[in-house]
């Protein structure tokens, strides 16, 4: 059984996505265990101070290494973690692959930040993975923690069924997007559900996926390469 420990300032943050839906499945089956970690647990002083102004001044605060250590050394000395990931907009950005292959490990600790950074003594000394879930900014490290939880969890054998399998989704297979996907009813509001996907034509309709699986791919790709779409649907 796969051992996941997140390691937060916000530990609160977790309660509600750990124990909802897929994540909650998988703890129940006993596929992997998740436990949260609150890092004003190892502060030292009585106020359980866990940040600090950075040196040589600048805006916000810097969580102290203090903590992160006594933390992290504590579950060293329970296991072996063959990843250690520490979040950070500096790291490799997450994709499936990466999903993949942490999805394979026994235990993994994650790192999540809040404030303005973590001491990078932190990082140096732990991290062995460090990633990115984007370009962009966050209050903090948990929603970066959450997705990948998510994305490895659901790659572990036995937490999903067989309709929901991972195995065809997009990026599974390099940058290859899925086809559209459809249900019941087959017309709405006027828009029909392509007809090939209602002919029972197994040849024909692998065909279709196939080709509608090329086209979304190359524009996934152009979107990605220029920068210009910013999200926008066309």
């Amino acid at each position: 059984m796969m051992r996941i420990d997140i390691i937060t300032a916000v530990p609160e943050f977790f309660s509600s996505p750990l124990g909802s839906s897929i994540l909650k499945r998988a703890q129940d089956k006993k596929r992997v265990e998740i436990f949260v970690h609150n890092l004003r647990d190892y502060a030292f002083n009585k106020h359980r101070q866990i940040d600090d102004k950075p040196f040589a001044g600048g805006a916000g605060m810097v969580l102290k290494p203090e903590p992160f250590f006594e933390c992290i050394e504590t579950l060293l000395q329970q296991r072996k973690y063959e990843h250690i990931v520490f979040l950070t907009p500096k790291g490799k950005i997450f994709n499936q692959q990466i999903a993949n292959r942490l999805s394979l490990a026994n235990n993994i600790i994650i790192i999540a930040g809040h404030y303005k950074d973590i001491d990078d003594r932190v990082r140096e000394k732990f991290a062995t993975d460090e990633l990115s879930i984007g370009n962009f900014v966050l209050t903090g490290g948990e929603i970066p923690a959450l997705m990948i939880v998510d994305a490895i969890v659901r790659l572990i054998p036995g937490v999903l069924n067989d309709s929901e399998s991972a195995l065809d989704d997009s990026f599974q297979d390099g940058e290859k997007i899925e086809a559209p996907c459809y249900t019941r009813p087959a017309e709405y509001r006027g828009m029909k559900v392509p007809d090939v996907l209602l002919s029972g034509n197994e040849k024909e309709v692998k065909k279709w996926k196939e080709e509608q699986s090329k086209i979304l791919t190359k524009k996934w790709r152009n979107y990605n390469k220029s920068g210009e779409n910013d999200g926008e649907h066309k």
